[in-house]
């Protein structure tokens, strides 16, 4: 071949060859006459034969000498991939056929796969196993079903859904086939199914067609080489784990660890004074859920807080997935190691698991990938949890039952693919429900968008889905229906948590920055558009969002770009709560969450946090534009990208969480005063009592083994004869009266009838001793309870005591 001529034209015909030097003269032949005779049908064409280092005279064939007929090399034999590479990257056409030498599926095929093309697909596979397909001249019996379990082997762990991908007559789109075939790595026969997958992950719609085949004598392709396209799929599948991603997870884990650096390395003295009170209640939970499983007890259930009703932990958040089988790790170490341990762990495992998934699904490019799982776990939402909520950053079963839903969607192991769906999801049941309420709003907003821009693959993918959707509820419900049934009906459930009219977003937080933003964060604007430095559910910044708008509208064309902008802008708006409150101003429209926001399960909702489905949402939407900025041969045009990139991207950057020095544990406690004066079924009371607001107390219990059963507490417990769900323990006179002390400084009038009622109290409590604490307002509180006891307190151990057994 002379020179590379460059002019796009109609059709490209590229045909593999090697030693074909018998059967490619006729199959020339018949391809020209055909094309030439109905010129007017498929325009400029033209025929390119990849010859793969023939030893015969393949080269030298006469029909090579046609003017449209041109001759690609390769010096030495590689194998059917290295020819179909060689072919198609010389195509120009904007369609492009590959076909056998053999000319099994007569050129004249080529009409019913341009009609799939016209109909809006990117590739149309000839396929002989559809309805419609016709065989003219079977293989011998036995070879034929041996080519059916191979083919079978390679559609069920390697293309879903195609019944034949080793037909060699295929039409592409040309952009698209040059893109797919100059991406494959295979040499073999194992290359049609790699740019099978390479369409199937960028979203290209693949029709299979029925086509007329005849079995050709001296075919090269017997039975067995199924196992070698098998075989090449595996060492793809072992290449495909690169040094990259092996990078990848360990930058995610470094990335982890810098953001926990103030107190991963000593986690027993570190406190993250943004979680509030939440470190120590989660400390707590893993630390009794390792006690339950150390001493055989009912892990849904304890009375060492709220003492005597006790919390039904179920019904709180204790992720027994992870407490459970990290409870070797708090009895040795500690709950403050496993918590710390557990949390940077999953946040890097979620991270990962976001990578793998895009990687699988979305884009193939590493670096693209990589940037969009940063988006996913480390958004700003994200990082505001991680102060407090493990629950919200392990989401490493998100993903992998996304992918899982995806493989119901393509109808093959419906079964299989059902009964895991159902054990992953029990799982998370066991990891959060909350969040797992948010991924399946994010899941059916996404699939109702992709089905309104896909109806085709929605037409084939909903009865599978719902089949598999369907097996797998009927795999998770008895797994879960128990535990499910303490928590809504067991000792201490309640109805609901209410969290008031409105805990939705301001709109201005979408466009604003996070408090942690290392280079543009600002706690005043982030605490006034927040809830609590753990609830900044937003804080995407306004570039982000910009940048986010403009890859919409470049993509637009690709159906998976509209259905994660859909998802994005949907999620957005329903965290905007019932009520949305235009900035600025005194008007308030009625949000869509209103339709939602007293019905069973989404009343507990926090609906802000709905905005953390964008996270994955617009992780993807950058990935896809990376991988697009990455391939793009306008240096302008990937200058200006990336320089978008980075400027959307740099004022999301988290600081490391603010860190403090942990209060010490008290002396009495940590020296273990405490053991004389709490007999057998008594209580410690620490007044005020614990609560949301002041939880340390919990640390105190931890501290000590789980020794003495608290009154009160940081717990999600029953109120009142209609059971509404509160914080904390329900309330009695004693305790409201020493509550107003505490914050007030102010001593009430205390006569018989407070003094009557404190015994009541402190019976009820089962009380053995009331520990102050120094803490703002002491003095007030020992006053208080002198009179409610009638003596005054001794000071022992680091705090004042009153010893409730007679004579003490």
């Amino acid at each position: 071949m002379s020179g590379r001529r460059t002019e796009v034209i109609d059709l490209s015909v590229v045909v593999p060859a090697y030693n074909e030097e018998q059967r490619l003269g006729p199959t020339l032949d018949a391809v020209t006459a055909y094309l030439s005779e109905t010129e007017g049908r498929w325009g400029e064409w033209e025929v390119i034969v990849a010859d793969d280092g023939s030893t015969d005279g393949t080269r030298e064939v006469p029909q090579l000498q046609h003017p449209r007929v041109q001759l690609v090399t390769s010096p030495r034999n590689r194998g059917k991939g290295n020819a179909l590479r060689l072919g198609v990257a010389a195509s120009r056409g904007r369609r492009v056929l590959v076909t056998d030498a053999d000319l099994a599926a007569p050129i004249e095929e080529l009409e019913r796969l341009d009609k799939a093309l016209s109909e809006g697909h990117t590739a149309a596979i000839g396929s002989r196993s559809v309805p419609g397909a016709a065989i003219d001249n079977h293989q011998h019996r036995v070879r034929e079903l041996l080519g059916r379990a191979g083919n079978l082997l390679i559609r069920t762990t390697a293309v879903p859904g195609i019944r034949d991908t080793q037909c060699g007559f295929k039409l592409f789109e040309g952009d698209r086939a040059r893109e797919a075939f100059a991406a494959s790595r295979l040499d073999g026969w194992g290359i049609d199914v790699e740019v099978l997958q390479h369409f199937r992950r960028s979203d290209w719609p693949v029709a299979e067609v029925p086509v007329r085949w005849s079995h050709q004598p001296g075919s090269k392709v017997g039975p067995f080489d199924y196992a070698r396209v098998l075989a090449d799929l595996a060492r793809l599948r072992a290449r495909a784990l690169r040094p990259a991603d092996l990078l990848v997870t360990t930058l995610f884990l470094l990335m982890a660890v810098a953001l926990y650096s103030g107190r991963f390395f000593d986690p027993d003295h570190r406190y993250l004074p943004d979680s509030l009170q939440d470190q120590n209640q989660w400390e707590w939970f893993f630390s009794v859920t390792a006690d339950n499983v150390a001493h055989l007890r009912n892990p849904l259930f304890t009375d060492l807080q709220g003492f005597p009703d006790g919390v039904n932990l179920m019904a709180n958040t204790v992720m027994l997935g992870l407490s459970v089988p990290f409870a070797p790790v708090t009895l040795l170490a500690g709950p403050a190691v496993a918590l710390s341990l557990c949390m940077t762990l999953g946040l890097a495992a979620t991270a990962v698991a976001w990578y793998w998934l895009i990687v699988k699904r979305v884009v193939r490019q590493r670096a693209a990938a990589f940037l969009g799982a940063s988006l996913a776990a480390f958004a700003p939402p994200m990082v505001s949890h991680a102060n407090a909520h493990p629950n919200f950053v392990i989401l490493f079963m998100i993903p992998l039952i996304i992918d899982r839903a995806l493989r119901l969607c393509a109808g093959t192991r419906v079964v299989r693919d059902g009964i895991v769906l159902g054990l992953m999801a029990a799982y998370q049941v066991f990891l959060g429900e909350e969040p797992f309420l948010l991924a399946a709003i994010g899941l059916t907003l996404f699939a109702a968008a992709y089905a309104v821009v896909r109806r085709d693959l929605a037409k084939e993918a909903w009865r599978p889905l719902l089949k598999g959707l369907l097996i797998g509820g009927a795999v998770c419900l008895p797994l879960v229906a128990y535990p499910l049934y303490w928590q809504f009906a067991g000792p201490q459930s309640y109805q609901s948590v209410l969290h008031g009219d409105n805990a939705g977003n301001s709109p201005l937080s979408l466009l604003a920055f996070a408090e942690r933003s290392l280079v543009a964060g600002d706690a005043e604007t982030a605490n006034a558009l927040s809830l609590n430095p753990t609830e900044q559910n937003a804080f995407y910044g306004w570039p982000l969002i910009a940048l986010a708008f403009a890859i919409v509208v470049r993509l637009w064309e690709r159906a998976l770009v509209r259905a994660l902008a859909f998802t994005a802008v949907a999620a957005a708006v329903l965290s905007l709560g019932p009520k949305i409150r235009l900035p600025l101003t005194d008007t308030v429209y009625p949000g869509p969450w209103a339709l939602l926001a007293h019905k069973p399960l989404f009343e507990s909702v926090i609906e802000g946090r709905l905005a953390m489905i964008c996270a994955p949402a617009l992780g993807m939407l950058l990935a896809i534009a990376v991988d697009r900025l990455a391939a793009t041969r306008a240096v302008g045009t990937m200058y200006l990208g990336f320089l978008g990139v980075l400027l959307a991207l740099l004022p999301l950057v988290p600081a490391p969480l603010k860190s403090a020095e942990r209060v010490e544990v008290p002396a009495f406690i940590a020296d273990g005063m405490w053991k004389s004066y709490v007999h057998e079924g008594e209580s410690l009371v620490p007044l005020p009592l614990p609560d949301p607001g002041a939880a340390e107390a919990l640390h105190w219990q931890t501290a000590a083994g789980l020794g003495f059963k608290l009154p009160g507490g940081y717990f999600n417990g029953p109120y009142g004869k209609d059971r509404i769900g509160i914080y904390g323990a329900s309330p009695r006179y004693t305790s409201n009266m020493l509550r107003d002390v505490a914050y007030t400084g102010v001593v009430p009038t205390i006569g018989k009838n407070w003094q009557a009622q404190a015994r009541k109290d402190f019976a009820y409590w089962k009380a053995g001793v009331l520990v102050v604490a120094p803490q703002d307002h002491d003095d007030a509180l020992r006053k208080a309870l002198e009179k409610l006891t009638g003596r005054p307190g001794r000071w022992t151990g680091g705090v004042w005591v009153w010893d409730l057994h007679e004579g003490g």
